[in-house]
């Protein structure tokens, strides 16, 4: 028998060829054998029961630059929210009307008038300058002329902030996690 090594691994777990120098990319072997599955159960049960809570983490800040705006974006979100606000103003319109007429205030306001002008005949009277279906209309065309005005307001800020964050380079926001 001879004393020669016949096995192609080193002791340092690199693989010998004849003449050729070791491996260098080539991975360590572990040092230490995994536990077997019997040196597990001889351990003693750990306790579950305290745990410790997780130290706070430092709330994080990160600085974002608002370099530029999407105006078709801005034009489609304009867009919903003045029409939202539109119908707002129509229905807010037939609310309030529909409470001045309940608390008597246009019966009122004629008396008023028909005093002032001293003329007990008729003269002035306000539900037929102010019926509910002119006051409806009117606040409909103004709401109408809202969505526009609203829409085209704010594409043309998107625009004019775009240019002016060329010249500048936006607007600087900090967030942080709290």
């Amino acid at each position: 028998m001879s004393s020669a090594n016949t096995n192609p691994r080193s002791s340092s777990g690199q693989v010998r060829t004849s003449g050729a120098p070791p491996r260098v990319n080539a991975p360590a072997r572990p040092t230490q054998r995994p536990a077997s599955a019997g040196s597990q159960q001889s351990r003693p049960p750990q306790r579950t029961g305290l745990v410790r809570p997780a130290p706070k983490a430092k709330a994080r800040k990160a600085r974002l630059l608002v370099s530029k705006v999407d105006p078709w974006s801005v034009l489609k979100m304009s867009f919903l929210l003045s029409v939202a606000l539109g119908i707002v103003t129509v229905v807010a319109s037939f609310v309030i009307w529909t409470v001045l007429d309940l608390t008597g205030i246009f019966d009122g306001v004629n008396e008023l008038l028909r005093e002032i002008a001293g003329s007990e005949s008729g003269g002035f009277d306000l539900r037929q300058f102010a019926s509910l279906p002119q006051v409806l209309s009117f606040a409909t065309i103004i709401a109408v002329v809202n969505v526009v005005l609203l829409t085209a307001l704010a594409m043309l800020s998107a625009v004019l902030y775009n240019i002016s964050s060329t010249l500048v380079g936006g607007i600087g926001v900090t967030l942080t996690d709290d």
